[in-house]
């Protein structure tokens, strides 16, 4: 089957929290084989662990090094980072500093769209830490193949962590396997189990976990390939061609293979093609926010392409009317209606400065009011990003409804005329905030991210209306 996605890898995710259970082995090893298996397939290899086998292992003297995992995990893409290590499979280099970055990982799809967009191809086998850290249950969900290496009943028994946290998120569990490793076939019982194979095998099923048939034995010739006079670390590929190790790594890495060739859609493309989809909707909704913005500033009517910055946008609680004010305009009327100065006034002019650097770090919330005399009046309110109160005044709209100017309202009557009126020619019941922009891009304030923290201020300032 032709695979649609060559530039996005099959992640195969090796993973147990309990230790010494030849997890490092399986995945070091299982590379080695893959990379037998098809020549021209890159093989990649990654250990969140902090033990440095995979360096030990796979490192060619004399290359420059271009970085570690925690590069990648900080925004590096994977690509720039890779090293060409021996048998052909390329890592990229271990670090001891990865725990630092747990707090900062957020979300259990971050290394997902790490992987996405880290241009390696092929296979990407991780290995992981005896833990279910935040960035081991990311290396879960990012696999499109888990093994998970069992040796006796302990390790078993924390299988059920790792199938617990699929079920926590939705996730389908079949890419999850379970594989009896470090088998001591000299091991054996009378009755129905005859051995640690079968019996571990059968307690995965009956627990309703996938175990495979394959194992892996002990072999005391398989450690010495680990711990020897030399201090390296040995492929069994190439050192451990007569054990019966050999064979099982060959069975094993088949059974990998044939997974990844059947495997057209591997879950770093299906995440990259659902971000498109998400970008794609977040720019449908940003046009048709932009779609709706008036083309002028409703205070002196003039278009924002002829002239003025756009220094503030304004959106009504009820999303009916949002639009952009220069600057000058809106800093004017905050300082007319709270200091009751004419723009004529020289206080009016030694007021700006002032105004404008508090206009430019709160959000302004104009509330139209009724008094118990049935008067409107408005409630005037400066809070701060966070929605933290900052200043609060009531002003008449004594002549509003009449149109009467007294050229201190002039500016606020003509803001709350065009956003704020209904089809009475009254104020409807809905409030008004201005929020500052950057001038240089005032548009970005309609992007995703960015309105979505309008939206959640909105939704504070309706909250503290009603308490």
């Amino acid at each position: 089957m032709m695979r649609a996605m060559n530039n996005f890898p099959y992640i195969l995710t090796i993973s147990s929290e309990k230790g010494g259970v030849g997890k490092t082995t399986l995945a070091t090893n299982l590379a080695i084989y893959l990379k037998a298996m098809q020549e021209d397939l890159p093989v990649t290899i990654i250990s969140f662990d902090n033990h440095f086998t995979v360096d030990r292992m796979f490192e060619l003297k004399g290359q420059e090094t271009r970085g570690t995992v925690e590069d990648m995990l900080t925004g590096t893409p994977g690509a720039d980072l890779l090293h060409q290590g021996q048998y052909g499979v390329s890592y990229i280099p271990s670090s001891n500093n990865l725990t630092e970055l747990y707090q900062g990982f957020k979300g259990p799809m971050a290394l997902c769209r790490m992987v996405a967009e880290s241009g390696i191809s092929g296979i990407i086998v991780l290995d992981t830490r005896p833990d279910l850290n935040i960035l081991t249950q990311n290396a879960l969900y990012a696999a499109d193949r888990v093994l998970i290496p069992v040796k006796d009943m302990p390790s078993l028994e924390n299988c059920k962590h790792i199938f617990a946290l699929f079920d926590q998120r939705g996730i389908d569990k079949k890419s999850l396997s379970l594989i009896p490793c470090l088998i001591d076939n000299r091991i054996k019982y009378d009755g129905l189990f005859k051995d640690q194979r079968t019996l571990l095998r059968a307690f995965a099923i009956n627990r309703g976990y996938r175990c495979m048939d394959t194992y892996i034995s002990k072999s005391p010739k398989v450690e010495s390939l680990n711990t020897n006079p030399d201090g390296k670390i040995y492929p069994i590929l190439s050192h451990a061609r007569e054990t019966e190790v050999h064979n099982q790594f060959t069975e094993l890495a088949r059974d990998i293979f044939s997974g990844y060739q059947q495997t057209v859609e591997p879950r770093a493309y299906l995440y990259h093609q659902w971000l498109s989809e998400q970008e794609g909707r977040k720019k449908e909704a940003f046009l048709a926010r932009l779609e709706g913005v008036l083309p002028h500033c409703v205070i002196c009517g003039k278009l924002h392409e002829e002239t003025g910055s756009k220094g503030f946008y304004f959106e009504t609680a009820d999303r009916t009317s949002r639009g952009f004010l220069h600057s000058d305009c809106f800093v004017g009327m905050l300082c007319s209606i709270l200091y009751d100065l004419h723009p004529r006034s020289d206080l009016y002019q030694l007021s700006l400065q002032v105004v404008r650097e508090s206009a430019g770090a709160s959000v302004a919330i104009f509330r139209p009011l009724l008094d118990q005399s049935g008067q409107h009046r408005l409630l005037f309110q400066q809070i701060g990003q966070d929605g933290t109160p900052l200043l609060e005044r009531e002003l008449s709209l004594e002549g509003f409804l009449e149109g009467v100017f007294d050229g201190i309202r002039d500016q606020l009557f003509l803001l709350l005329n065009e956003s704020m009126t209904g089809y009475d020619g009254g104020l409807r019941s809905s409030w008004l905030a201005v929020h500052p922009v950057d001038e240089s891009k005032p548009e970005q304030v309609l992007q995703d991210t960015s309105y979505r923290r309008i939206q959640d201020l909105h939704r504070r300032v309706t909250e503290m209306a009603t308490n």
